[in-house]
């Protein structure tokens, strides 16, 4: 069991920080029931690293979407219209993925409070 610090964004994300203190009840040297305990939590007024990563991946979906409409009317583009849909589903899988872990570790700090 230890004490350590803990990073928590606005936007409700947090990750685990530096080791701080051992608990007072662990007596032997190098043995830890791994149990993690908050010594102090940082607020940061900033997003996350996931928020602005998926904020990167939307605007590559618009453009994409974007540009699949311009090309809509234009015979001759129809393999760029088929290769920029195919990464447009690959982005928009992106996206969840990363909405379901951003929710996900949102989740795990309101059972833990």
């Amino acid at each position: 069991m230890g004490f350590f610090e803990q990073t928590r964004w606005s936007c409700g994300f947090w990750r685990w920080g530096n080791f701080r203190q051992q608990c007072h009840k662990e007596y032997r040297t190098g043995e830890t029931c791994g149990l993690k305990l908050i010594f102090v939590t940082n607020q940061d007024p900033n997003r996350c690293k996931l928020c602005r990563d998926v904020e990167k991946q939307q605007r590559k979906s618009k453009k994409l979407s974007e540009n699949i409409r311009q090309w809509g009317s234009m015979a001759y583009r129809t393999t760029s219209i088929k290769k920029a849909e195919e990464e447009l589903e690959i982005t928009r899988d992106k996206i969840a993925g990363m909405l379901e872990q951003h929710k996900r570790r949102k989740r795990m700090w309101k059972v833990g409070k």
